[in-house]
């Protein structure tokens, strides 16, 4: 009978912390100590970039100050690591309760994430403060799915030290802002005027390229996502323009073609301009080798950027879907968004907050800012769709690279790419 009544002991005993285990898990209410009263924890997946991992403990830290029964905990992973965590966690029956997402990862889980239109006032109401250039990344099927953090732009920087060395002066105004062709011939003036070995150094990447199909009147698909446009006379444009680039010396091949890093390439003093982001104004802040700013990228059929930037996310079946909204909605106003921001050295998503008072480089986002403002349509709604993006990008990528090394021409890789375009459409029905 001893030994019985000590094996239940036993059992029961295990059951009771198993359950208080349980119960101190992710995203649940949780005994707050001392004071008796329960508090509300919320899993919060992050990643960083730069210091904005920094300042947003300084967010939560404010936010638990002023909602005692929050508990916000910072799970922090690198970027390559987010999808396999979220998809664990997931999986899993532990969703957390919010996550930091970039665009490519919206479409992947949209269908597990809460609605913030029925907690944020409206889909009108609640996208009417952010930038419209952004709104086909986070509202899908008419549901806000995240809500927007950040906004990134591509843009150029240039070497002032070397564009001065020429006597090349870029323009001054958006009034003013070159074509294509006398951009060209400008950093062709200042590789032979100046101490210049490149001219311009572009990211090896497609989303990058396609800010000049967008500014020659291109598009990867339709506005609504049901057929390829990548192939028409304007993307064969963009293609031809950026070859004829490559072959005339102004944008090295070493990039395309040899893999070698743009961002190490500027920082020599030895290049006049890099296409990029905004994020390159973080980035190369340090340089104190020579003069550098920010200028208008061309002009060709229409001015255009592409924007792209980080989202938060709530996510259905945590058991703290109020709370996490709540706190979603803490982050997205005006103060918070620019605190975030302004510290992080990111440009807001929100169109009260455009002019930030930055530590550094304050006209710089101002510029990249103008350059959203310019940006068509078609730029956001391709790369929203996530869905059929991923599955022809890559090829794009290396089917640039086969144009520049004469491998094929723009028509007939453009017309690849279109095939996958189209099958992946077809595939997403």
């Amino acid at each position: 009978m001893k030994k019985n009544s000590k094996a239940m002991f036993v059992l029961l005993s295990t059951l009771i912390l198993s359950l208080l285990l349980a119960a101190c898990g992710s995203n649940e209410s949780v005994n707050s100590g001392d004071s008796g009263k329960k508090k509300t924890k919320l899993d919060f997946v992050w990643f960083s970039d730069g210091v904005e991992g920094e300042v947003m403990k300084e967010i939560i830290a404010d936010y638990e100050a002023e909602n005692s029964h929050v508990d916000i905990e910072l799970i922090e992973v690198a970027y390559s690591d987010l999808p396999t965590k979220l998809k664990t966690m997931i999986s899993g029956g532990k969703p957390p309760a919010l996550a930091r997402i970039s665009t490519s990862e919206i479409g992947a889980f949209s269908s597990q994430a809460v609605d913030l239109a029925e907690k944020l006032g409206g889909v009108d109401g609640f996208t009417s403060q952010f930038l419209d250039s952004i709104k086909p990344y986070y509202v899908v099927d008419n549901k806000v799915v995240a809500s927007p953090m950040d906004v990134t732009a591509n843009g150029i920087m240039y070497n002032k030290t070397l564009f001065d060395q020429a006597g090349v002066e870029v323009p001054q105004s958006s009034d003013d802002i070159w074509t294509w062709d006398e951009f060209n011939e400008a950093l062709k003036t200042v590789l032979n005027k100046s101490d210049a070995q490149y001219g311009l150094v572009w990211d090896f990447t497609p989303h990058r390229w396609s800010t000049l199909l967008y500014q020659l009147g291109g598009s990867m698909m339709n506005s609504d996502g049901t057929a390829a446009t990548i192939n028409n006379e304007a993307g064969v444009k963009a293609v031809d323009y950026f070859k004829k680039m490559h072959d005339e010396g102004v944008i090295p091949t070493s990039v395309w073609l040899g893999g070698e890093n743009p961002n190490n390439l500027f920082r020599t003093g030895k290049t006049a301009a890099h296409l990029s982001g905004n994020w390159m104004i973080s980035n190369y802040k340090d340089i104190t080798d020579f003069e550098w700013g920010v200028t208008y990228m061309p002009i060709g059929t229409n001015r255009s950027s592409v924007p792209g930037g980080k989202f938060v996310m709530a996510f259905q079946k945590s058991g703290v879907e109020e709370e996490a909204a709540n706190f979603i909605s803490y982050l997205s106003s005006k103060e918070v968004n620019s605190k975030f921001n302004e510290k992080s050295l990111f440009m807001s998503p929100r169109k009260d907050s455009a002019d930030l008072n930055y530590e550094f480089g304050k006209e710089m986002f101002a510029l990249f800012a103008d350059e959203l403002n310019n940006t068509v349509p078609a730029a956001a709604e391709d790369w929203s769709k996530q869905d059929i993006v991923p599955k022809f990008s890559t090829d794009l990528k290396e089917g640039l690279s086969d144009v520049i090394a004469d491998g094929k021409t723009s028509q007939q890789m453009l017309d690849e790419i279109a095939e996958l375009i189209n099958e992946a459409i077809e595939d997403t029905k």
